[in-house]
C-alpha cells in the first residue's frame, strides 16, 4: 500500500479535475505498479496470484467451487471493493449528480455506493458461476517477474482473458458476460434516468 501512495505521489496529474477517463486510467495502472518484485515474499490471495510461466502453464489446476465462492465474496465484499473501488465510483457519481434522482452529499453519495454495490455483486455471481461451466479462471495472474511496460500490458489483457483448465490464456466469455448482465439486469432497479437500454 505504502508502495502505491509513493507512486500515487510522483503522478499528481491523475488527480487533477474528475475526469471518467483519468479515473479509468488510474484503475488501470494502480494494479501494475503494485506488483510485487519476485525477490519479495508475497502473501497467498484468493483475488490475485502470480502468472506461471510458460512451463507451468499445464499445471493450473481448475478452481474449486469453494474457491469460486470465495472469490465472489472477497471480489464483492472485500478490503479493495468496499474501501477503494465503491467509494471512488460514488464519489464520481456524487460529484457530478448523476444520477440526479440520488441529489448531492452524503445521502446521495450513500445510495450510489449501495446501488454500486448491488450492481458488482450480480456481476461477479455471473462471473463465476457461468465460469464454472467451461473452467474459466476469475482471478487476476500478476506478471510478477516483468517490467512496468510488460505488466501494464498484463493488466489490460487480464481484463480481457482468463485462465482455463489447459493452462492458456482465452476470451472471459464469463466476465464480459456478467459484466454486460449485470448493467441490463440492474435497469430493473435503478432510478429512471439510469435504467435506460443506452445507460446499460
Amino acid at each position: 500500500m505504502a508502495d502505491i501512495r509513493s507512486k500515487m505521489s510522483e503522478m499528481p496529474w491523475l488527480f487533477i479535475g474528475g475526469s471518467a477517463l483519468k479515473c479509468a486510467v488510474l484503475l488501470c495502472v494502480l494494479p501494475a505498479m503494485a506488483q510485487t518484485p519476485a525477490a519479495q515474499k508475497v502473501k497467498p490471495s484468493i483475488l490475485y496470484v502470480d502468472a506461471p510461466s510458460t512451463s507451468q502453464q499445464r499445471q493450473i489446476e481448475p478452481m474449486t467451487a469453494k474457491q469460486r465462492l470465495n472469490w465472489f465474496v472477497n471480489s464483492t465484499a472485500g478490503i479493495e471493493s468496499l474501501l477503494f473501488a465503491g467509494p471512488i465510483g460514488a464519489g464520481i457519481g456524487t460529484a457530478r449528480n448523476s444520477p440526479h434522482e440520488y441529489g448531492p452529499g452524503w445521502e446521495g453519495f450513500g445510495q450510489r455506493y449501495g446501488m454500486r454495490l448491488t450492481g458488482i455483486s450480480t456481476g461477479n455471481a455471473m462471473e463465476a458461476t457461468l465460469g464454472a461451466i467451461w473452467g474459466e479462471d476469475p482471478r487476476y495472474y500478476r506478471a510478477q517477474n516483468d517490467l512496468f511496460n510488460k505488466r501494464l500490458v498484463n493488466v489490460i489483457d487480464m481484463t480481457f482473458r482468463a485462465y482455463r483448465g489447459d493452462g492458456q490464456r482465452h476470451f472471459a466469455y464469463a466476465r464480459i458476460m456478467g459484466n454486460v448482465g449485470n448493467n441490463f439486469l440492474s435497469n430493473t432497479w435503478r432510478v429512471p434516468s439510469a435504467s435506460s437500454g443506452h445507460r446499460a
